[in-house]
This record gives structure tokens, sequence and C-alpha cells, in this order.
């Protein structure tokens, strides 16, 4: 069911309460060294004060634990918005209570705050109904801009809907949703998944939801040691789950019975040292009997899968990737995700870059720019490709 947006309700002279996602990266001086999901907000913020709104912004910071911590206070983002903004955002030191309620009420229409961190209390997380109340209680309206924690059922994500008269999405929210699920539903073929990761059962249900949709599914990151090992193939030291072993074989099944291009890496680079300084090989194709070496590791796609995934990729309409393809991190173990990052930008395809590692890598490699969407959650972009529910956006107002 379709969700209502800011566009759809009146907010001249409202208060107006925006969950954002201002989980922001700091350095050991509390320095804000990524400020993308500041940035990411400021539409929201900017049609909110134009439109006469009281704009109150809260959001979490890291993992205090339910406990009040200046390490994860919200102060540092306050100030960069500021900046931002041109404009004074007031930052108070607390998210309930009488001083928060006092303080909003005397905002001016077009009038800026911004909360302490919801997760200064443990009934954030819990999803707790009186501390959502009281979230509430400040409120005419909710808006949900926070992407990255929709697939959380937390009090200021969905549990504080039950106290204001209008709960609907910011920008941030609705453009995920345009392209997540808007351009997936029926995407422009050859549609081409790439997925990475760790393990299998992180992205069995991301495969299970596209396999009927995609055209080919390249595989890629550790993973891909566990489809190897179904089939028999020697990994040495690489990552394996061993439960995924028979899941990988399962799905190597179902997509051959379903006639989807499951396509593995022709070849890995393997190393004995998880490290820069690593002695590395490029293995010869397993189809031609090659294998990684025992007290040795995967930690990229070889040569000819690189040649192999950008040829596919070049032919695409539609691009989905999630998850790098090695160690992307470490120089010697980067080439693949960087080859594949390369191929996504300079294709004619609808791309979209489905959160978490892959956005660090686009951003890494100089080509976050040339794509089409970059999402901004991690587990929440999973989910929803998942076909799962959100938490956060189902309890919004339908049109």
């Amino acid at each position: 069911m379709p969700k209502k947006t800011i566009r759809d309700i009146n907010l001249n002279g409202r208060k107006v309460l925006v969950r954002c996602d201002f989980n922001v990266p700091l350095n050991g001086d509390r320095q804000i060294t990524d400020d993308t999901r500041i940035v990411g907000a400021i539409p929201t913020i900017k049609y909110l004060k134009e439109s006469g709104a009281k704009v109150v912004l809260c959001s979490h910071l890291g993992r205090p634990g339910g406990q009040k911590d200046e390490k994860f206070s919200l102060n540092v983002v306050a100030a960069r918005l500021s900046e931002l903004m041109n404009d004074e955002v007031v930052f108070v030191q607390d998210c309930i209570g009488e001083a928060v309620s006092e303080m909003i009420e005397n905002l001016p229409d077009g009038g800026l705050a911004l909360l302490e961190n919801v997760r200064f209390y443990s009934e954030e997380t819990e999803n707790d109904a009186e501390f959502a109340s009281q979230l509430g209680s400040f409120a005419d309206v909710f808006v949900n801009d926070a992407f990255g924690t929709a697939h959380r059922a937390h009090a200021s994500t969905s549990g504080v809907t039950k106290d204001v008269q209008d709960s609907v999405m910011g920008f941030l929210l609705e453009k995920e949703l345009k392209y997540l699920e808007g351009e997936l539903e029926d995407p422009q073929s050859p549609f081409v998944v790439i997925l990475g990761g760790k393990k299998v059962s992180d992205k069995i249900g991301v495969i299970e939801a596209l396999i009927d949709k995609a055209d080919v599914i390249l595989i890629g990151g550790a993973m891909q040691y566990a489809f190897r090992k179904s089939q028999g193939h020697s990994v040495g030291e690489s990552y394996v789950v061993d439960e995924d072993v028979p899941i990988a074989k399962a799905l190597l099944d179902e997509a051959e019975s379903k006639d989807v291009r499951l396509v593995l890496p022709a070849d890995s680079l393997e190393a004995d040292d998880f490290s820069n300084d690593a002695n590395t090989n490029n293995i010869d194709p397993y189809d031609e009997g090659g294998s990684i070496r025992d007290g040795w590791e995967g930690l990229d796609i070889g040569k000819k899968a690189i040649e192999e995934f950008t040829s596919i990729i070049g032919s695409a309409k539609t691009v989905l990737w999630n998850g790098p393809m090695g160690v992307f991190e470490i120089d010697a173990f980067s080439n693949g995700t960087k080859m594949l990052a390369e191929s996504i930008a300079r294709s004619d395809a609808l791309s979209i870059i489905g959160g978490g590692d892959s956005v660090t890598a686009i951003k890494k490699f100089g080509y976050a720019e040339d794509v089409t969407f970059i999402s901004t959650g991690g587990g929440a972009s999973l989910e929803l490709l998942e076909g799962k529910v959100l938490p956060g956006v189902d309890s919004l107002d339908n049109i």
C-alpha cells in the first residue's frame, strides 16, 4: 500500500518530529569523517522549514547501550548541520522531558532543533510504549526519513506513530522505496544481480526473492567458496561456513531448474597471508582443474572472472549490486571489486548500489557520481529486497 509523504499534508505552524539517520562515523577527536547521511537529510529538512513547520530532528548515534555517554552525543551533528544549512540548529540535551517540551513550544515556525541521542534510553530499542508516547507528545506530525533503521521496530521509527496526528515519509525514504521496490518490481532486462559478502545464509533471502526476476546472478566475495566447495573443489583455507555448503548446492540446483544463470567466478586470487605483503597467485580456472592450495585462501576474484563479470555487466539494462568481490579494503585484494565498480559506472544500465560495503567500495574507487542510485541502508536494503515488511514504513499513513 503506497504511503503518504510530506507533500501530502499541511505543515504550516505544525510541530514535526523527523526521524533521521545521523549515525555518522567519528574519529578519535569526535570529528565527523563522512557527513553523507547528514547531507542526505537536508532536502526533507529544507522542505519542512520552508513549509513553515517547527522542525524537531531525532536520531541515534552508535551503540551507547541505553546509557548517556558523551562519546555518542549528537552535539557534533547539530554543529555540522548548522553549517550545511547556514542556519541555527538548536541542540537539545535530552530527547524527552519537560525541558524538551518547553523548548519545542518556543521554537518559531521554520525553526530547527535536534534532540539528543534516542538510544541514551534503552526504551528506544525496546519500542517501549511510554517512551514512544513521550516522543510523540512533542509533535503533531511524524516524518520517517531514516531508511537505514526502517527495518527496526523501535520507539522512534514505528512506536511513535501511535501518538501523532499524521505519519508520513520524507524524501530520502521515498527515494529508497522508489528504487529498491519500484524500479525492481519489473526491472528492464537483462537484469544483472551482483552479490558478494561472507556468508551465503546472509544473502539467501535476496537470492530467493530475485531468482525469478534476474536474468543473471553473479556471485563473489567469500561466499563463492561455499558454492565451489559444494561442487567438490578444494578451497584451501578460504572462509567457508559449513552450514552454507548445502544451501549453496540447493541454490545452484534451483537456478538451473529455473533457467537463471547463477555465475560463479571462473578463477580466484589466492594468498598466503591476509595482508598487503602476502604472496599471491591467480589460480587456473576451476573448470580446468584449478584449486586453492592448502594453507592459502581466496581473497579476490581472478582475472578471468573479472573479464566475464564485466562483460555481463556491460550488456545489462538493470544492475543491482550488494557486496564486494574480495577484501577490497586491502589493496592487494581490491582489483575485482574496483573493476566491477568501474564497469557498473561505465554501463548505460540503471544501476542500484544496495547499501553496506558496496557503498564504501563505490566511493573508495571514485564512482559514486556515476551510478543511478546509492542506498543508505545496509540491513534495511537487504530486508526490503527480500520482500520483508519494514516496520518503519509499515507504520506510516496509507495514501
